[in-house]
């Protein structure tokens, strides 16, 4: 490392202590030399500010950064006064999806600011799914940056199958289990009611530490189930409506089908969200999804109509409704955010 000018993007990861400490090492290294120091911390969120207020991804984000800057404060000591420390939000005014996306953001901060390094984390993956360092430090790196590597021992990604599980995970496998039984039932006689708290128990007995392996917010969880109450009744609207239209096409005579393979970046993050689109998508008469890489989606459309409501976004805003609250629903569409990265003035 030749520069006493560090930037460190952050996440939450098993080895982001270790990095503080190494950039701080650093910066009072050069600072040494050279006299001064700068060490700039920085999250990259991946939503845009709304005027609703903080969403959870820029509080979480806020916590984050003010428990980095005590690491720092405490491992400068007595090198305070040589080592200067910010911390910041960087992608507020964004949509972040690829690693050329992230480094963007990255390198514009460090050229404002006159930073010569850029120090990542081992386990540094704001995304949370698909490695994202690799790509992430090619792209920093061509843009111009000295990159490097925090020497760290990486955390072991993968996790063990079964974990100890929480009082909460037990009772919501079982409340899951007992619900999804008188579903199956039909009926809510005793007979039922007392079998399917036996079997309820045994599931949730065996699996609990297979099947849940983070720990459950109880009103996080209440609040999305109330959500997906709401979205079930409309995707069966959304499928009637798409019925309707793909029953047209079929019955007119001239058969006015212009099938079409689309991509797009959806504005979901995580495993279940994901999930919840790509299934919508394909129940959805007219659209197949195909692929999903991350939040890319690769969808087989069957006419323009099925294009123009994909595109429109509104299976995309009711997830997000689902997930991340009714302020996170408005956002652009995917056609619209295209057109924004394809004019951005």
């Amino acid at each position: 490392m030749t520069g006493s000018r560090i930037l460190v993007p952050v996440s939450e990861s098993g080895t982001l202590r270790n990095t503080v400490a190494y950039a701080v090492e650093q910066a009072l290294e050069h600072a040494r030399e050279s006299g001064t120091g700068a060490v700039h911390f920085v999250y990259p969120v991946s939503e845009r500010v709304t005027l609703e207020g903080p969403t959870a991804e820029f509080e979480q984000a806020h916590t984050l950064l003010d428990r980095v800057a005590v690491w720092a404060e405490e491992d400068l000591g007595d090198g305070a006064e040589s080592v200067t420390v910010e911390t910041g939000l960087v992608g507020t005014q964004e949509y972040l999806f690829s690693p050329g996306d992230y480094a963007e953001v990255l390198v514009e901060y460090a050229r404002d600011n006159d930073l010569e390094i850029a120090v990542f984390d081992p386990g540094f993956n704001p995304i949370g799914t698909t490695p994202l360092l690799p790509p992430l430090e090619a792209e920093v790196r061509e843009a111009g940056l000295e990159v490097s590597e925090a020497p760290v021992q990486r955390e072991r990604r993968s996790s063990l199958l079964v974990q100890r599980g929480t009082v909460g995970q037990f009772l919501a496998l079982f409340g899951v289990s007992f619900l999804f039984y008188l579903l199956l039932a039909g009926s809510v006689k005793p007979f039922e009611l007392a079998t399917g708290a036996i079997t309820a128990t045994v599931v949730a007995v065996a699996l609990w530490g297979v099947s849940l392996t983070g720990p459950v917010d109880p009103v996080r969880t209440v609040r999305q189930f109330g959500r997906l109450l709401v979205y079930v009744p409309y995707l069966l609207w959304q499928i009637v409506i798409a019925n309707l239209q793909v029953a047209y096409v079929v019955l007119h005579p001239d058969l006015p089908i212009d099938p079409e393979i689309v991509e797009f970046d959806a504005a979901v993050w995580s495993s279940l969200p994901v999930t919840t689109l790509a299934n919508s998508i394909t129940l959805t008469p007219g659209t197949l999804t195909v692929d999903v890489s991350r939040r890319h989606f690769t969808v087989h459309t069957l006419t323009v109509d099925s294009r123009e409501d994909l595109f429109g976004g509104s299976l995309e805003r009711a997830v997000r409704f689902v997930f991340y609250g009714l302020a996170a629903a408005r956002i652009p569409s995917p056609v619209e955010r295209r057109t924004e990265e394809d004019d951005p003035s």
